[in-house]
């Protein structure tokens, strides 16, 4: 270990010291808010039994589902590894609320990438074949345009109204769930029968509401992100008011079906047991991400958010300046992961992307952004996604190693 450069990356975490007490405060409320659903629920072990067939009386997916909804702030909630991924449940949750001749508005400009085919393609099942309408209102910097958005909503009425909490590709902040509230009320007064709908990826447990808790209609993640506590092995959560997760579980199975049915028989425990974790890992997560960005500051490069300004997500979005500098630094990240650490990452045309995607992910669950990773398109602006760190010390080690390879 060079004692130089671990002396230069413990000077970067001295200077953390404020925001990391920041984040242990969050993730005790959080482990509380948790830990009070488990409780309040009488989750026992017999909810951990898999089933197998249709799954009627399947009380583990039952119970997940009332767990996740009393978490996340909702009257009902489906927690499901039968949902493959957050786009999935995104894209689950769109389809359950939107009809033929419906508008869906994005008040955060452009989704993230993988919901492109979903809105934008044709002949493939997207909005286009049934009619849906879509139209965006892009941010200015971090803010929404609020203005511009009330106007547009009191003349149109759309049926869903979507907000992304994280930047996907865009060099921009994340939004605060408070942030999220205050423009909630404001578009409930104007139009009280439109879905809001927000994407939750990786903002769980970094504040002390969630954003069904400040009055949106659905919140839906990942459970290869924050509330997997990365050990949930794939998955997908839709919480919110009872008549939209109702809508949107006719889209998960049938309308004669919602969650009546849908079986598992590998059981439940990691699902569960990945929430009770995720305020911890989260914790760790949000602290190695400002580990990394600090680092990355010190040695020249553009980083956002800076280590000063609050994140509402575990992503750390830094700046390169050129494709083979964001190349190696991914390669890094794989380099220096506990699994395929052999593995050179190359950029690829990954489904659901329409460019080229390169990724460093050495994980235990298969992409799973909760475990230390880095992806970024393969164009300008050159700008690389860090987020997840099942431990602290992990993201340290491997911090000290960007320091090394990027030390002038």
């Amino acid at each position: 270990m060079d004692t130089e450069i671990l002396k230069f990356v413990e000077d970067c975490e001295k200077n953390l010291t404020s925001i990391f007490k920041h984040y242990d405060k969050m993730c005790l409320i959080n482990q509380e808010k948790v830990l009070n659903a488990f409780r309040n629920n009488n989750v026992g072990l017999h909810h951990f039994n898999g089933t197998t067939g249709y799954g009627y009386d399947d009380i583990g997916r039952e119970m997940i589902g009332k767990v996740y909804a009393e978490v996340f702030g909702g009257e009902a909630g489906v927690a499901s590894p039968l949902i493959s991924c957050g786009s999935q449940a995104v894209s689950m949750a769109l389809f359950g609320l939107l009809k033929s001749g419906d508008t869906m508005l994005s008040i955060t400009g452009k989704p993230y990438d993988t919901l492109d085919a979903t809105i934008f393609g044709e002949n493939n099942g997207g909005f286009k074949d049934y009619n849906i309408s879509y139209h965006q209102i892009d941010m200015i910097g971090s803010k929404i345009n609020i203005e511009k958005v009330c106007e547009y909503v009191e003349k149109n009425l759309p049926k869903v109204i979507f907000i992304q909490r994280s930047r996907g590709y865009e060099f921009r902040k994340s939004l605060s769930v408070y942030y999220i509230g205050e423009v909630v009320q404001k578009l409930k007064q104007i139009s009280p029968n439109s879905f809001i709908v927000v994407d939750n990826c990786y903002g769980e447990f970094l504040e002390e509401v969630e954003p069904c808790t400040v009055g949106a209609d659905v919140c839906v993640g990942s459970l290869t992100k924050n509330p997997g506590g990365g050990i949930a092995p794939c998955g997908g959560y839709v919480v919110g008011t009872k008549r939209a997760v109702e809508l949107i579980t006719a889209r998960f199975t049938s309308p004669s079906l919602h969650t009546e049915v849908g079986s598992y028989e590998n059981g439940y425990r990691l699902i569960f047991q990945g929430l009770f974790l995720g305020p911890h890992v989260t914790n760790q997560a949000i602290k190695g991400a400002y580990l990394i960005g600090e680092v990355m500051d010190k040695l020249g490069f553009t980083v956002i958010p800076k280590s000063d300004e609050i994140s509402y997500d575990i992503v750390k979005t830094i700046k390169f300046n050129s494709k083979e500098e964001l190349i190696d630094f991914v390669r890094i990240i794989q380099k220096y992961s506990p699994v395929d650490s052999n593995a050179l990452p190359v950029p690829w045309m990954r489904s659901g992307y329409g460019h080229e995607i390169i990724m460093g992910a050495g994980t235990f669950v298969q992409g799973a952004t909760m475990e230390l990773s880095c992806d970024a398109p393969i164009k300008e602006p050159y700008y690389g996604q860090v987020q997840g760190g099942l431990t602290y010390e992990h993201v340290k080690l491997v911090a000290m190693q960007i320091a090394l390879r990027y030390w002038h």
